[in-house]
């Protein structure tokens, strides 16, 4: 498996279960029914562990294009290999998000409600305010990208081992990246969604705009969710370098 893989397949698997989990929770005639932010936030989390430990051995797990960019910046990733893993990433999410949609097909028929519907593929804002929508993702994305490096650099002592282990992007720094991303929703995420991430929310987005679901995707709003980050992780690394 290579990088372009391993970051397609990480990032459809953390689509898959985090958009899945929303379906769960949003859609009509589900076993889950309304469950609430606290176990969207959760499964979010849970889903970046599973594509960390599945794509972090191979590509280091950025499954985001803010986190590639960032790296970039930072010098940790060379610049001729940002759009192998920002194309890489928009794959893997829309794939991720066409299968969410044939995972719930029959729970799509039935909900009439275009908001749960839109959620289960992209963000939308709990109170439309576009400056403040865009800071919000600037700085949920800020967050993420400056304590990763933190994650990445860092190294512990496995049980049974004498010397450190480091951490990085791979499976090792998997757990802790996940509880980052939880943090985050739960304590940033409820006014724009959290989407962190350009391709977990432009790709699905245009998955929702070909599929007949007769929802609307939003697009006027789709600009926040792929600059925001992107700031969010430029600045990011900005801060990093000046502090190392």
């Amino acid at each position: 498996m290579n990088v372009l893989t391993a970051e397609l397949i990480g990032t459809a698997l953390l689509v898959l279960l985090g958009n899945g989990v929303v379906a769960s929770c949003c859609l009509k005639d589900t076993k889950s029914g309304p469950a609430g932010w606290m176990v969207i936030a959760t499964a979010w989390a849970f889903a970046v562990y599973v594509g960390v430990v599945v794509a972090g051995p191979i590509s280091g797990a950025h499954l985001n294009p803010a986190v590639t960019l960032g790296l970039a910046i930072k010098g940790a990733t060379p610049w001729s290999m940002v759009p192998t893993y920002i194309g890489a990433q928009f794959i893997g999410a829309i794939i991720g998000a066409f299968l969410v949609w044939l995972f719930f097909i029959d729970h799509f028929a039935v909900t009439l409600d275009e908001d749960a519907k839109r959620a289960c593929f992209c963000t939308y804002p709990a109170i439309r305010n576009y400056p403040i929508n865009f800071l919000n993702e600037l700085i949920g994305t800020f967050v993420l990208v400056f304590v990763i490096f933190y994650i990445s650099g860092g190294s512990l002592t496995l049980p049974g081992e004498a010397s450190a282990t480091p951490v990085g992007l791979g499976s090792v720094g998997a757990l802790p990246v996940a509880i980052l991303v939880w943090a985050i929703g739960l304590s940033l995420g409820a006014t724009t969604g959290y989407a962190i991430n350009p391709a977990r929310d432009l790709g699905p987005r245009f998955v929702l705009s070909l599929l007949p679901l007769r929802t609307d995707p939003d697009w006027a709003y789709s600009w926040v969710p792929v600059l925001g980050p992107l700031a969010g992780g430029a600045l990011a690394a900005w801060l990093y370098n000046a502090l190392a």
